[in-house]
């Protein structure tokens, strides 16, 4: 009994100190901070609710305009890049899993391994093809047009890195789950002369139910964190329109001039909390819908 309890923390310990050290021990500190004002540098000295009543009640506060920008930006990549998330690699797992479609893993590939680059790398890829003058789009169409100094096509290009880089984890999920349904069902369906549509909605929608929630929860969460992609491709512009939340977190904590780590705590607990509270709801009205 010993030696199976000292074989399963051999296993355990690595995982539980790495969690303990590098996100337990941040976040307490993080939200501490939050009640703080603190430069970094100097001892963080205690000011109670004064970070986050700036924040949320002080309109005359340039913190006040950053957050609520920030948050209505994080907002506008959410509600728009959720859904595709969801839906285009449901839609090519769906696809793949064709019983007429041969050679799955090689398409599966095809579709995971923008996944496996960097942001920085897809950022650089993806800002040559829209490059005002040498870009593959532009030579397109013929025109020397600043994709990512005009709007909308600012948010556009955020959009395309998104789903192409993030389609194939969540696709590999949908396919995992959709090999899994008995192909007797698919089967008696036809025999009753149901169609493709009638099948999706009705055999592998049902049958991944739970996949489904995961990959929307944990698509959503991620969402909230969006920082690279604004950031390597637009810089946060035109005009901060596409300034995420995490990016004024960011500059204030760690940008020039004086740091202001206890505003940029508050923000990023508040942007957690928003986090907890919207997946929550996510799970609980998908849940009881599955039921």
């Amino acid at each position: 009994m010993n030696r199976t309890k000292y074989t399963q923390w051999f296993f355990i310990g690595p995982h539980m100190l790495l969690f303990l050290v590098f996100i337990l021990v941040p976040s307490i500190y993080g939200v501490y901070a939050s009640f703080t004002r603190w430069n970094l540098v100097s001892s963080p000295q205690w000011v109670g609710l004064d970070n986050y009543k700036t924040i949320l009640f002080n309109q005359d506060s340039s913190f006040y305009h950053e957050f609520f920008n920030g948050l209505k930006n994080t907002l506008i990549f959410v509600g728009i890049s959720v859904p595709l998330m969801v839906i285009i690699p449901l839609l090519i797992a769906v696809a793949i899993e064709h019983k007429d479609v041969k050679f799955k893993n090689f398409f599966q590939s095809i579709v995971y391994i923008p996944g496996l680059i960097s942001i920085s790398a897809a950022a650089l890829i993806w800002s040559l093809i829209f490059n005002t003058q040498l870009g593959i789009v532009s030579n397109l169409f013929g025109s020397e047009f600043a994709w990512s100094a005009t709007q909308p096509y600012a948010w556009i290009i955020i959009f395309v890195i998104t789903v192409w880089g993030g389609t194939g984890g969540n696709m590999i999920i949908y396919r995992a789950s959709i090999s899994n349904v008995s192909k007797d069902l698919y089967e008696s369906a036809e025999i009753d002369g149901a169609g493709p549509i009638q099948k999706f909605f009705h055999i592998t929608l049902p049958s991944i139910r739970f996949p489904l929630i995961y990959t929307v929860v944990m698509t959503t969460a991620g969402a909230f964190n969006v920082f690279g992609q604004p950031l390597m491709m637009t810089d946060g512009g035109p005009r901060e329109s596409t300034t995420v939340l995490m990016m004024y977190i960011r500059n204030l904590a760690f940008s020039h001039g004086e740091s202001i780590a206890g505003i940029a705590s508050a923000m990023a607990v508040l942007l957690g909390m928003i986090i907890l509270v919207i997946s929550a709801c996510q799970y609980y009205v998908m849940n009881r819908n599955a039921a």
